[in-house]
């Protein structure tokens, strides 16, 4: 029996992560935290945390896993340079799953993508659209900036360089350097994603939409039961299921 806890407990990840793991015969929830609760006096009753906090504290949370020799599963987005960088120094600590999107589904939509702009190839403007509900904090999405680093490594571009996030006014005409990405926010939608191949004459629009936080949610709890199996190492969900 594989013993998880779960940060960020109370939010609808959280919630959602709660739910499903009852479906999972070799998982076992052993603390729920969230905020004020008592992570340190909880992390010995777990194999793993699988965290959908803040991106403020994931850093704080990984630094603990590691002092305690505990897995880690990382859902929480938006996290800045720094905060990335030091999740990133405590890899060879250890096993880690960090990935911007749990879904079966989605991480089908990075590998289409990357075969999809490398087939097409240059001559294909590149654009992404993603759409969430009107609470998400941060913008553009972690899935979409991840598809957005997809597109930039085939192409070879700087992608701080290359985004384009929205335009307005006289912004001159499209260069074929730039990805377009662009945020919606409205109503409750879960996570919609599309990214899209423009040429003249003719348009590619590969295209995720999500209506359950469940996908997720079981996506993270099937990495929770992989990565206690692994070395120590930074993984992302393209591990998880065997895509690379």
């Amino acid at each position: 029996m594989i013993k998880i806890i779960i940060t960020g407990a109370k939010g609808r990840m959280g919630q959602a992560l709660v739910s499903c793991a009852k479906n999972f015969r070799e998982l076992q929830v052993v603390a729920q935290i969230d905020v004020d609760d008592d992570l340190p006096a909880a992390i010995a009753r777990g194999d793993v945390v699988v965290d959908f906090s803040s991106h403020t504290a994931t850093a704080e949370i990984v630094g603990l896993c590691a002092r305690h020799k505990k897995a880690m599963v990382i859902g929480t987005t938006g996290h800045s340079e720094s905060e990335q960088s030091a999740i990133r120094n405590l890899k060879s600590a250890i096993p880690m799953v960090w990935a911007s999107n749990f879904s079966t589904g989605v991480n089908t939509l990075f590998w289409l993508t990357r075969q999809a702009a490398e087939i097409l190839g240059p001559d294909f403007d590149l654009e992404i659209i993603e759409m969430h509900h009107r609470l998400k904090k941060d913008a553009p999405s972690g899935t979409a900036k991840s598809l957005a680093e997809i597109l930039a490594g085939v192409r070879k571009l700087h992608l701080e360089k290359a985004a384009r996030h929205g335009r307005a006014g006289i912004v001159g005409e499209r260069t074929s350097k730039e990805i377009g990405i662009h945020s919606i926010r409205g109503g409750d939608v879960v996570g919609d994603h599309t990214v899209i191949f423009a040429n003249t004459g003719e348009r590619l629009e590969l295209t995720h939409k999500a209506s359950s936080r469940e996908t997720f949610a079981n996506g993270a709890l099937r990495a929770a039961l992989w990565v206690v199996k692994q070395k120590p190492g930074l993984y992302d969900m393209q591990d998880v299921l065997g895509l690379k």
